[in-house]
């Protein structure tokens, strides 16, 4: 089975790993990751920054060297982040800045407009939220103006899921991942999603599934391939 895994995270303790809400996650390498996708065919992939990660580039970087051209890096950075670095770091195979609204660490969401902007303007960046789509409406209006913008997990609540929708039908794309640490029926919003726009979703995998109530299983793929044909599976 092919998979692009949209999102997944590499936790090498030879950079800097802080505790995050009391919170210190495992050791989870390039080869952990590998092994645990042994038996798909994996054509690429994106490695997303943790709020345990802070504005450290360094794993990133070494695992982007590590995995090759097929992935890219969703990255952290503070809004003050100078040009030359941004775009280096565009070099070096970085294509998304995250904001981690629901876990801290990342750069302010009272700084989304401005450097959203920036990085699209910049390098073509899109950027990716993670929060419950329930507080999405803070900053609804700001997300509806911006041009690449993609939402994490699904939304993470049955409670956003209209707030996520609304956000669907003006272009914002979603992650089909995390299954095991959302509050909400997956295939009533996966659907939903679909109706609006079936280039919407996204899958990935959320490895190693960090603090979720569930680590991700290969049932969580199947949940997909039993509610869409193949080409809208793909």
């Amino acid at each position: 089975m092919k998979i692009f895994d949209a999102h997944l995270h590499i936790i090498d303790f030879d950079f800097p790993i802080q505790e995050n809400q009391g919170y210190i996650p495992p050791s989870y390498l390039v080869e952990d990751y590998q092994h645990a996708i042994k038996d798909f065919e994996s054509v690429g992939g994106t490695i997303v920054s943790g709020s345990f990660q802070g504005f450290d580039q360094g794993y990133l970087i070494k695992a982007l060297k590590v995995m090759g051209p097929s992935f890219c890096g969703v990255t952290q950075l503070p809004f003050n982040t100078t040009d030359q670095d941004i775009l280096k770091l565009n070099e070096q195979g970085v294509r998304a800045l995250r904001f981690n609204v629901r876990r801290g660490g990342s750069e302010n969401l009272s700084k989304l407009d401005y450097f959203a902007r920036r990085v699209y303007d910049l390098v073509g960046w899109h950027s990716e939220l993670y929060i419950d789509a329930k507080d999405l409406l803070e900053v609804k209006e700001v997300v509806q103006s911006l041009l690449a913008i993609s939402i994490d997990h699904l939304g993470l609540s049955e409670e956003g899921l209209p707030n996520l929708l609304d956000l669907v039908e003006g272009g914002v794309h979603v992650k089909e991942t995390g299954f095991g640490r959302v509050e909400l029926d997956v295939v009533k919003a996966m659907k939903a999603i679909h109706d609006i726009n079936p280039e919407a979703l996204m899958f990935g995998t959320d490895l190693p599934s960090t603090r979720a109530k569930r680590p991700f299983n290969i049932k969580d793929i199947h949940v997909i391939l039993d509610q869409f044909d193949e080409k809208d599976a793909n």
